[in-house]
């Protein structure tokens, strides 16, 4: 099966081991909607985050049957350089935006160690983090601009796909946007793990001290998996 694509003569690929299970979400009538909506927008010359090779940076760092853990975002970053299509991280070099540095303020208290990575959170994906946003793209300075165009129903199948297809996932879900979307994940068969988000809007409302990182890997552990080196 030849690797399907968002648009028509693309360069954007999305990983066989993912491909085998969505490959008909890209023949929906949602898809193509969304299909073009992009183009539209990329005609009018809008810049959209993260590139067009990044949309599924995600499922294409983490193949399906690496996933172990779960991260689950609402939108990329939307400010210049920042979004590179994994939920909460940046490129190397970027300054880390307030929810990632509160992220790696939780590590710290959590496990008494310093951050594995400092920015960029490729290392986490490549170790079985899905680190998936819930819309893949978004347009410059206009946070939240591409909600309602279809992502939404790409994610979910990914979500509901682990959810059926797999067991003993991890499912980190912070803040309400993120337990709304994964309430429907079977908790008899994966960890989910819920507090606050890591906002600085919210952090200091549960997310700091709710020791996330710790309980995943000792849910790993028990079963027998590589723990994740935060």
């Amino acid at each position: 099966m030849e690797n399907s694509v968002i648009e028509k003569n693309s360069n954007i690929k999305l990983d066989s081991s993912w491909l085998k299970h969505l490959e008909p979400e890209f023949r929906s009538p949602y898809m193509t909607e969304l299909k073009s909506f992009l183009a539209s927008e990329i005609k009018k010359k809008k810049v959209i985050y993260p590139k067009g090779t990044h949309y599924f940076e995600a499922m294409n760092r983490t193949h399906f049957d690496n996933v172990k853990v779960v991260i689950l975002g609402q939108d990329p970053y939307h400010g210049e350089g920042q979004a590179h299509g994994l939920s909460f991280s940046v490129p190397k070099g970027v300054r880390p935006p307030p929810s990632l540095l509160n992220i790696f303020k939780e590590i710290k208290s959590d496990l008494g160690q310093e951050p594995s990575v400092k920015d960029d959170l490729s290392a986490w994906a490549d170790q079985g983090v899905l680190l998936l946003n819930s819309v893949l793209t978004v347009e410059m300075g206009k946070a939240a601009s591409h909600q309602g165009r279809g992502w939404e129903a790409f994610t979910d199948k990914i979500i509901d796909i682990l959810n059926r297809e797999k067991s003993g996932i991890v499912f980190i879900l912070w803040g309400s946007y993120a337990q709304k979307k994964g309430a429907f994940i079977d908790r008899k068969k994966h960890l989910v793990i819920e507090s606050p988000h890591p906002s600085p809007l919210s952090a200091h409302r549960g997310f700091l001290g709710s020791r996330p990182f710790s309980k995943a890997n000792e849910y790993l552990k028990k079963q027998g998996k590589d723990l994740i080196n935060w």
